[in-house]
């Protein structure tokens, strides 16, 4: 018997012509280890075990990939991990969010931007990225109304440096916002949280991409007797028709299949 894929669930990202797995593989344990909010400590992989998990990931049908320059070494680590097999991914990075020395300082400026984007393509090895998402302090709306970096991803955008950009924030009015101008948003949702839903209902009417962050409430998800939290947090999530793709960070295989195996029966039961 096979085992549970999601080769045949790929879907449209909004209106930018990618298409992309129901689940994403984010990269933060691939580069980051402080400052982190997950309930257990975790080693960084090395590059065999990276390596093997991206193959793994791509085995069970994922080709979105989420990485960041404040996820330290992740995106370095990236660009030499898919050497020959670039076209086989969707790569989402970030703007915004430096992280150094153990801390986060945010920059939305125009030169920021376009450094931060440069920085990024020649560090994944790449010549586009297919998604660059601003990595919010949680003014979303200051950032929007009163920053350059959406203007600035629209002209990357143009010049061909990424596919389309997006916005990764904290509140329903920036997430709202972003959509309006932007290709993609990224949103809370689990079955804690819930307060970003607007954002989810816009993204489904206005044929934009969604993607759901701390789908798991970072391994934080909710006990309860007798149900699987990561099959009811799935389920959750994609009852939304709005919802694209769930990006859930893990380097560890049996939690990858998994999630893969849930989010399958989940989709193919609905």
């Amino acid at each position: 018997m096979s085992l549970p894929s999601l080769h045949d669930l790929h879907r449209p990202l909004g209106a930018t012509g990618l298409a992309v797995s129901p689940l994403g593989l984010g990269t933060v344990k691939f580069g980051r280890d402080q400052g982190v909010k997950y309930p257990n400590g975790f080693t960084i992989p090395d590059d065999q075990a990276a390596a093997a998990l991206l193959r793994q990931a791509q085995a069970l049908g994922i080709n979105l990939l989420d990485t960041a320059p404040a996820y330290g070494h992740s995106e370095t680590r990236l660009g030499p991990l898919l050497r020959g097999q670039r076209d086989q991914w969707v790569i989402v990075s970030k703007v915004g969010e430096e992280f150094e020395n153990n801390q986060s300082r945010f920059d939305f400026s125009a030169e920021h931007t376009r450094l931060s984007v440069e920085r990024s393509l020649r560090r994944l090895e790449t010549d586009c990225i297919d998604l660059v998402m601003v990595h919010s302090d949680g003014n979303d709306l200051h950032i929007l109304e009163h920053t350059d970096v959406y203007e600035t991803l629209a002209r990357l955008k143009q010049e061909g440096k990424l596919r389309a950009y997006g916005f990764s924030g904290k509140t329903v009015e920036g997430g709202l916002k972003a959509l309006e101008h932007g290709d993609c948003a990224m949103v809370t949702y689990n079955l804690n949280e819930q307060t970003e839903r607007p954002v989810i209902e816009y993204a489904a009417l206005h044929d934009k991409g969604l993607l759901i962050k701390k789908a798991l409430a970072s391994g934080h998800a909710c006990q309860q007797p007798g149900i699987d939290p990561v099959r009811a947090s799935f389920e959750a999530l994609f009852t939304q028709p709005g919802v694209t793709a769930a990006i859930v960070g893990t380097i560890n295989p049996v939690h990858l299949a998994h999630n893969v195996a849930t989010v399958a029966k989940v989709l193919n039961n609905h």
